[in-house]
């Protein structure tokens, strides 16, 4: 499996061969729009109550296994 550095010393050599100027350009644009604010989620107050009551849940013990929720939804579906 290659490493975060051969992965990018690979991703440089092919850049340095581009020579299309607006490739590079849409290239460029497109490496800032995902840097930027890449590690801060937002969450609105109505997901900010879910994950809340979620953690709330898991303190006492409200959960349901995988396999008992997919029978569940199974079950839910056939009756549509």
């Amino acid at each position: 499996m290659a490493t975060v550095y051969d992965i990018r010393r690979g991703l440089i050599d092919k850049i340095l061969a581009i020579q299309n100027k607006e490739f590079l350009q849409a290239l460029d644009q497109l490496i800032v729009s995902s840097n930027s604010g890449a590690d801060i989620v937002e969450t609105t107050p109505e997901q900010k109550l879910m994950l809340e009551m979620s953690e709330d849940d898991i303190k006492n013990g409200r959960l349901i296994s995988q396999e008992a929720m997919n029978k569940r939804n199974l079950e839910w579906l056939n009756e549509m």
